[in-house]
């Protein structure tokens, strides 16, 4: 089967990610992806908001966290984010207490994992 892509039905990008985390979370979410990663924190929709988690922005990553009644970490589903200065990213997270591991080289590029405070699996990719 071949698909055309100038189907005028075509995906045509990513509004955003939305990753799970345990109700009450929000505090750690903050300090991880804004205090840490550098994401900026931004207000939830009104009629969303008594659902609780948070949303967080740069550029055109869009990271939705909600917490979730009977949470379980995403230990293999994960976003990739492309970083300006990984070996900068790296330093901050190992200040911070987060343990961060080295992945395969794909394509010549080097990957590298973390876990948000939750357990969520992060690659971190260099940014050519």
């Amino acid at each position: 089967m071949s698909f055309c892509h100038s189907d005028p039905m075509a995906i045509v990008g990513l509004d955003h990610l939305q990753i799970s985390m345990p109700l009450g979370g929000e505090d750690q979410a903050v300090a991880f992806y804004a205090g840490v990663l550098g994401l900026t924190q931004v207000p939830k929709p009104a009629p969303l908001n008594e659902r609780g988690g948070c949303w967080f922005e740069e550029g055109s990553v869009h990271i939705h966290l909600g917490g979730e009644e009977n949470f379980r970490p995403a230990r293999k589903a994960h976003p990739a984010l492309l970083v300006s200065d990984l070996d900068e990213l790296k330093a901050k997270l190992a200040t911070a207490g987060y343990e961060v591991r080295p992945g395969a080289i794909v394509k010549g590029i080097s990957q590298w994992f973390t876990n948000d405070p939750f357990g969520n699996r992060i690659e971190l990719i260099a940014a050519t």
